[in-house]
Parts: C-alpha cells; sequence; structure tokens
C-alpha cells in the first residue's frame, strides 16, 4: 500500500498528550507510521490538513445495530421510514431520511459519514448470534463487534447459585467463543428471567430469583468478577436493575457497592440516575451528584450516559419487562420477544418532549453526568441509541458540552421543574476539543481494551477523522472534511468516497474442553436447535474477523 503523509494538522490525541499540536500523520498498509528519516522517502499521496482538526476515528462504544431487537423493530415500526439515504451531504446528516433504526447499510454509511470508523452492539443473544453477524457483515466501513447477554441466561444461573466460579468462567469463555462476541452483557440481572416466568419484575438486587437461589447481587458479582478471571479487554457491561423507574438511583447505588472494588462498566447510567418514588412521579427528581461521587473516587468504574435528546425515536431492549413497563406508560404499541433459555427483549414507540418534566429532566440528568465526573476518562458519549435518541445526535450534544452559552438556552426553554430537580443550571465547565477527543473516541477505546483503536501514534489504525475548525461546534461535528478507515479515504466533504467492508472484533478466552460434554447435555435438554448448530463459523465474521486477545493472568 502506498505511503500516505497528512499535513499540517492539528493534532488531538489524548493518549499521548498531544492536545492542538501541529504535526504530520504518515500512514503505510492501514497503520500509523513513525514519519521516514530518510529525506528522499517521499509520500504517494499528501492530505493537506492545514487550517483544520485531526483525531482518531469515533468509537461507540454502546449501541444497537444488529440482533433480533433491531430487526423486530425495522419490522414494527414502517411508519419511522420515509426512503433509503442517498449517499449526500443531506442523508449523512439527518436522520429523519432514515428513521430511528436504519438499514444495515444506511447504519454504516451514517457512522462513517459522522467520523465514527468503530461501534459495539450492546445487547444479542448467544442463540442470535449468528444472524447478528450476517447484519454486521452488511454494515459497511465501520469495524463492528457486539456484548453477549449473560445476566438471565440459565446455565450460566445455575453456576451462579451453586457457587461453582470455575464452571462458570469456563461457560461463559465456551459461549464467548461459540457466539464470537466480544464481551458479557448483563441486562435486568435476574429481573428479566423472573419476568418471563409470569413473575413480577425485580426490585432489589437481594431478590431472589425464583427457582434459580440467587440474587442480582450474586449474578453482579460472579460475572464481573469472571470477566476480570478470563483477563476480557472490556469488563462486565452492566445496565443495572429498575432502569426508568423513579427511585432506581438506590439500586443503582447498591450494584456499585456490591462491586467491591471488581472493574466493570456501566451504560446508559442516566437511565438508572433517578430520586423519588416508583408510584410517585411528582418527587422525580435527579441523583447524579450523589452517584457521580461514587464514580469519581472509584477509577475501576466506568460508564457511558445514555443521553436523551428530544424528538421521536425508537425503544430497545434486552429488558423485556421496562418494555411493557413503556408500553403502559406511553400506551403506544409493544413488541416483546423472549430467547429460549438466554434473554428476552421490548421494542416501544417513544417521544421526548421539552415541555414534559420527565423527558426534559431526563436531558438535564444526562448532561449531569457529563459534567460531574471529573476525569473524562471515566465517562464516554452515548444516546444508548436509539433509545436516548440516534447517534446522529452526538454533534449537539458536543455543542451542548462546549458551550454553556447554549446550554442555558435550551434549559430556558424546558419545564420549568427542572431548574429545581437538578444541578444543571449551576454547572459552569465547558469541554475542550481534547476532552471531546477523550469520550468520543480514546475513552471508548481504552474502556473496550482497543490497543489500535482511539489514538493516532505508531501502531494504530489508521482510523482518522479530519474536521474544518470551526466556531459553529455542531456544523463542524455533524459534516468532517474527510475520514480515513485504515489509511483509506471513505469520506470526503460528506459524500462516501469508498466502501470497504470493516471488521468483526471478537474474543476468544481460553476454556476447559472437558466442559463441552456438560454444556451438550444440557442444552440438547432444553433448547430447539441442535448443539452443532449453535456455535458460529470464522466466515460469518466481517473483514475476516480480528480477535482481541485476553490477558488472563
Amino acid at each position: 500500500m502506498a505511503i500516505i503523509r497528512i499535513k499540517g494538522g492539528k493534532i488531538y490525541d489524548p493518549t499521548h498528550g498531544i492536545n492542538g499540536e501541529v504535526r504530520d500523520i504518515w500512514i503505510k498498509d492501514g497503520k500509523i507510521i513513525a514519519p521516514p528519516i530518510e529525506a528522499d522517502i517521499l509520500p504517494e499521496k499528501v492530505i493537506d490538513a492545514t487550517g483544520r482538526i485531526i483525531m482518531p476515528g469515533g468509537v461507540d462504544m454502546h449501541c444497537h445495530i444488529a440482533g433480533p431487537k433491531v430487526n423486530l423493530a425495522r419490522k414494527m415500526r414502517p411508519e419511522d421510514k420515509r426512503y433509503a439515504p442517498h449517499v449526500s451531504r443531506t442523508a449523512l446528516t439527518r436522520s429523519g431520511t432514515i428513521g430511528s433504526v436504519p438499514s444495515t447499510f444506511a447504519t454504516g454509511y451514517l457512522y462513517a459519514g459522522l467520523g465514527y470508523t468503530t461501534a459495539f452492539d450492546a445487547a444479542v443473544p448467544p442463540l442470535s448470534a449468528r444472524h447478528a453477524h450476517e447484519e454486521l457483515q452488511d454494515t459497511p466501513i465501520i469495524d463492528k463487534g457486539f456484548f453477549l447477554l449473560m445476566g438471565n441466561n440459565h446455565y450460566a444461573l445455575e453456576q451462579i447459585a451453586k457457587k461453582d466460579n470455575e464452571k462458570l468462567n469456563s461457560f461463559s469463555a465456551w459461549l464467548l467463543e461459540s457466539a464470537k462476541g466480544y464481551a458479557i452483557k448483563l441486562v435486568n440481572p435476574g429481573g428479566v428471567e423472573v419476568w418471563k416466568s409470569g413473575g413480577a419484575n425485580i426490585s432489589e438486587i437481594d431478590q431472589d430469583i425464583g427457582h434459580f437461589n440467587c440474587t442480582p447481587r450474586q449474578i453482579i458479582q460472579g460475572l464481573s468478577q469472571t470477566a476480570m478471571d478470563l483477563g476480557l479487554p472490556h469488563p462486565v457491561h452492566i445496565h443495572c436493575n429498575n432502569l426508568g423507574i423513579p427511585g432506581n438511583w438506590r439500586t443503582t447505588q447498591a450494584t456499585m457497592d456490591a462491586l467491591e472494588g471488581r472493574r466493570a462498566h456501566l451504560t446508559h447510567i442516566q437511565f438508572h440516575s433517578y430520586g423519588g418514588e416508583p408510584d410517585d412521579q411528582g418527587k422525580f427528581c435527579s441523583k447524579v451528584q450523589d452517584l457521580a461521587e461514587f464514580v469519581n473516587s472509584h477509577p475501576e468504574v466506568t460508564v457511558d450516559v445514555g443521553q436523551v435528546l428530544f424528538g421521536e425515536t425508537t425503544s430497545m431492549t434486552g429488558d423485556g419487562p421496562l418494555g411493557y413497563y413503556l408500553h403502559k406508560v406511553t400506551g403506544k404499541k409493544w413488541t416483546s420477544a423472549d430467547t429460549e433459555m438466554e434473554a428476552g427483549c421490548g421494542i416501544v414507540p417513544m417521544v421526548y418532549k421539552e415541555k414534559s418534566f420527565v423527558n426534559a429532566l431526563q436531558w438535564a440528568i444526562g448532561l449531569e453526568w457529563y459534567l460531574l465526573v471529573k476525569d473524562p476518562w471515566q465517562i464516554a458519549m452515548s444516546t444508548d441509541h436509539p433509545n436516548g435518541g440516534s447517534f446522529l445526535a452526538y454533534p449537539e450534544i458536543i455543542q451542548l458540552l462546549m458551550d454553556r452559552t447554549y446550554r442555558q438556552e435550551i434549559l430556558k426553554r424546558v419545564h420549568p421543574r427542572v431548574l429545581e430537580r437538578s444541578c444543571l443550571k449551576d454547572l459552569d465547565r465547558e469541554y475542550t476539543l481534547n476532552e471531546i477527543a477523550i469520550i468520543t473516541r480514546a475513552g471508548p477505546a481504552r474502556m473496550l481494551g482497543l490497543k489500535n483503536k482511539g489514538h493516532l501514534g505508531v501502531g494504530a489504525d489508521a482510523d482518522i477523522t479530519i474536521y474544518n475548525e470551526s466556531t459553529n461546534i455542531l456544523a463542524m461535528f455533524e459534516l468532517p472534511f474527510m475520514v480515513l478507515k485504515y489509511g483509506k479515504v471513505v469520506v470526503e466533504k460528506s459524500e462516501i468516497r469508498l466502501q470497504v467492508p470493516g471488521n468483526t472484533l471478537h474474543v476468544s478466552p481460553s476454556f476447559d474442553p472437558g466442559l463441552v460434554g456438560d454444556i451438550r447435555k444440557w442444552f440438547e435438554s432444553y433448547y430447539t436447535i441442535q448443539f452443532e448448530n449453535y456455535p458460529v463459523t470464522d466466515e460469518y465474521l466481517s473483514g475476516g474477523g480480528t480477535m482481541i486477545p485476553c490477558n488472563k493472568k
């Protein structure tokens, strides 16, 4: 491959402490290389970035772009579709042309057009992994992977109840290898299983999970320890119990305390930070200050936000009882589905309104998280796409974080009680470009354990976004000047120039092969498919796949 030189741009590479310095970047064979020492070595291509901003390609660590719930949402919401997007400036900036749940190929184009080069789906049942990989194969340009739902998996719950940590570890490793997944995901641990069995949702983490004789606390502790024992690049990814319920901050605090120093990532934390009481929305308020204090004093814990944006979108979740709750609260149509011994899901159309007190407070709570977590390396940008809003809203979030005046203008328009029930009006912090580079790129890559992404050092993947420097923050981040994927120009002046496949990122932790016979025996007693058809083979991996190593000690 040709040697490429990007010259004259202002580099923002927080991993290496580079904060707006004018430097050149050299690329060869899809990787960033050191500048050639020999003066007579000339690049075959020069990209002039003078007067422009250069950052690594964006990394979205929590979104919903593949798997059964995404397909159910596409089917149940034909009214959400307008027409397939043209590959143009308009399509790259306006989500209304493709709805809140874009098609597979549109998802890849839209992420690339926004300057993002990597995205992870946050919740795929192992039984649905094969088809999820087929969808990812059809999602162009970006690298991608998914987290595997395990917090309500029957075999895992049995081992947790028995306190058989060795078998739990081996099963988790076998499951990740079989599904070609990336990380362990907990969604309402234990609560989905209780609800699927005809019971009420879990309300406390020490509540017994029916016939499994274990609790959410034990699931959280057991699988967070498993992720560490296996040396997974990303720690356990937790969607706490009681999502969206007033007063759920207590559950979130209890979950944090239950970790007892273990590494963990708490996802879409905005939806888990509500004060008040479940049966009294009149007391609904923010509890971010209490929870952020814990994160600030526990560097082993990271979060992403799940920012709510005003407008129409689709709620989709592996939390079946939550889907039903939203259906009852909103009165909108609802789809629910269970996945055999593994998981459930729920889909409901949503509209977030500025004049709705609850919706406006959700918006404010998300921003409080960004502004109250002191270390930007502990927080990642997300909308929990599409739950809080489309990933295409990321430029708007950046403007809200970098421009306090703009933030205060929006705050004046929302329901007035938000001023009383949150501290957002008192927060003066404004993010810098370096901090934006952390929460959208360097931080998520570090949280995911992706050593070749999120930075511009020698050996990194040449995933690069070049922005036109501007005082118009929204326009700057909506319309990158150029995006490179593995050193190839895929977007230029807001137009797709080249379609490349991108790679599937997955892990392959070691496990005791002697356990497979026990898994097979259990599997054949309950599942509706043949055991041999369960594992995913390598030909399903986009771009041939890239295995990210585990660091088992």
